[in-house]
C-alpha cells in the first residue's frame, strides 16, 4: 500500500497536468481562432464579434464529434507505459509557450505541431528513443506534407472552377452571392478545426489519466474530457487572436468572398478527412495552404511572397524548437527531483 503523501502528490501531479491541458486547449482556441475566421473577416462577412462568437460555438462543436485523432495521441506517440506526469506537463509547457512566443509575433504556427513535438521532446528525455512510436510518428509525417500541400491544390481548383462558372455575372452579384456562402464555409472551416485540433488535447489529457491509473488497463478518452476540452477550445476561440487574423486574412493575400468560401472549404474538407482517418494535422497549415492556392491561382503576384515565406520559416522552425523545449524542460525536472 503506497504512503498517503505519496498517493497525495500523485494526485497534485495529475490535477497540475489536467489544468496545463486546459491552458494549453484554451491557448490553442485563442492561438489558432485565425483558421477559423480570418477570411471571414478579411471578406467582411462577417464583423469580428460575430465571427469570434460562431467561431467558439462551433469549435466546442466539433470537438465532441470523435476520439480517432485523440487516440492517435494519446496512445500511438509516445508508449503510454514509459511516460510520466511530469513528462506529460513538460510537453504542454513547451507546446503553451510556442505558442504564447509566436502569438506575440503574429506568426500562425501550428499549435498543434508545438504540443506534438513538445511531448516527443519529454518522450526522448524520458524513455529515450524507444519510448517513441513509430507509426504514431509517421501519421503525424503525413500530416505535416498532407494538410498543406492538399488544401493548396484543391483551393486553387476550386476557385479556378467557380471564376470558370460565374465569369459572365456581374461582380456585384458574385459577391453578394458568395457573401452569404461564406457563411457556411466558414462555419464548416470552424467545426472542423474544433474536431481536429480539439481532439489533441483530449489525447494528451487522457494519457495523463492513463499513467496515473485512472483508466484502468484499456485507453480511452472519457467524456468528461472531451467536454471539458471542448469548453475550453470554445473560450479561448472566442478570446480571438487578431495579431494572427491579421496576418492570414489582409497580409498574406487580397480576398474576396468567393476566394474566402473556396479556401475554406478546401481547408475544412482537409481537415474532416484527415480527422475521420485519426491523423493529427495542422489546421494552420491547411488553411495557410489554401489561402496561398487561391493567391496563386490568380497569379504569382497576388500572393506577398515574403509573408508567406516568413510564415514557412516559422513552421519549419516548430519542429526542433518545441521538441528541443519539451526535451530540455524534462531533463530539467529530472534534475529538479520532479
Amino acid at each position: 500500500m503506497q504512503p498517503v503523501r505519496d498517493v497525495n502528490t500523485h494526485f497534485v501531479l495529475l490535477a497540475s497536468v489536467l489544468a496545463l491541458g486546459l491552458v494549453f486547449e484554451f491557448v490553442n482556441g485563442f492561438h489558432d481562432a485565425a483558421n477559423a475566421i480570418a477570411t471571414a473577416v478579411a471578406t467582411r462577412v462577417l464583423r469580428p464579434a460575430q465571427a469570434v462568437v460562431m467561431a467558439g460555438v462551433l469549435n466546442f462543436a466539433g470537438a465532441v464529434t470523435g476520439t480517432a485523432v485523440a487516440t492517435t495521441v494519446g496512445k500511438g506517440l509516445v508508449d503510454p507505459h514509459v511516460v510520466t506526469q511530469t513528462t506529460i506537463a513538460a510537453g504542454l509547457v513547451a507546446g503553451i509557450g510556442w505558442d504564447f512566443f509566436t502569438w506575440y509575433l503574429g506568426m500562425p504556427t501550428s499549435s498543434s505541431h508545438a504540443l506534438l513535438f513538445g511531448v516527443l521532446g519529454a518522450g526522448v528525455a524520458t524513455g529515450g528513443f524507444k519510448a517513441v512510436l513509430v507509426s504514431g510518428v509517421v501519421k503525424v509525417g503525413i500530416g505535416i506534407g498532407y494538410s498543406p500541400l492538399i488544401a493548396l491544390l484543391a483551393a486553387g481548383a476550386i476557385i479556378v472552377g467557380l471564376y470558370w462558372l460565374f465569369y459572365r455575372n456581374p461582380p456585384a452579384r458574385v459577391t453578394r452571392v458568395f457573401g452569404r456562402l461564406q457563411l457556411l464555409s466558414s462555419m464548416y472551416m470552424a467545426f472542423s478545426h474544433g474536431g481536429n485540433d480539439g481532439q489533441k488535447t483530449m489525447g494528451i489529457m487522457a494519457l495523463a489519466l492513463f499513467a496515473y491509473g485512472a483508466l484502468g488497463p484499456a485507453f480511452y478518452v472519457p467524456v468528461w474530457v472531451m467536454v471539458v476540452c471542448a469548453c475550453a477550445m470554445g473560450a479561448g476561440t472566442a478570446a480571438g487572436g487578431w495579431r494572427i487574423v491579421k496576418t492570414m486574412g489582409f497580409r498574406l493575400t487580397k480576398l474576396h468572398p468567393i476566394d474566402g468560401f473556396a479556401a475554406e472549404t478546401a481547408a475544412a474538407t482537409t481537415i474532416e478527412i484527415a480527422t475521420r482517418l485519426g491523423i493529427p494535422i495542422s489546421t494552420t497549415h491547411a488553411i495557410n495552404g489554401a489561402i496561398l492556392g487561391v493567391g496563386a491561382s490568380k497569379g504569382m503576384r497576388w500572393v506577398r511572397w515574403s509573408v508567406a515565406r516568413n510564415i514557412v520559416t516559422a513552421w519549419v522552425l516548430t519542429l526542433p524548437a518545441c521538441f528541443g523545449l519539451g526535451w530540455g524542460l524534462m531533463r530539467l525536472a529530472a534534475m529538479l527531483g520532479l
